[in-house]
């Protein structure tokens, strides 16, 4: 199975759904809360300079936001990286 995390904040309603999805795919995650600064800088950077959440990556690929797995579900193209 893929290696899932997602970073969030606890209030974030785009988090929440981003979260449902994965679970109602049946993924395993690693949630990160990003309410620390540090935390949120480390995000960022590795999320190419973007500062919302959620940010998700899959076996270390930047996936984006809840728009972006999202749409992403509905291409038919997240089942295939969440098999690997």
């Amino acid at each position: 199975m893929a290696k899932i995390e997602i970073y969030t904040t606890p209030t974030c309603p785009y988090c929440h759904a981003a979260k449902s999805l994965l679970n109602e795919k049946g993924a395993e995650f690693d949630e990160i809360t990003v309410l620390d600064p540090s935390l949120r800088e480390a995000m960022t950077q590795r999320a190419n300079g973007r500062r919302t959440v959620p940010q998700i990556f899959i076996d270390d690929a930047h996936i984006g936001g809840y728009d972006d797995i999202a749409a992403l579900d509905r291409r038919g193209g997240l089942d295939p990286l969440l098999a690997q």
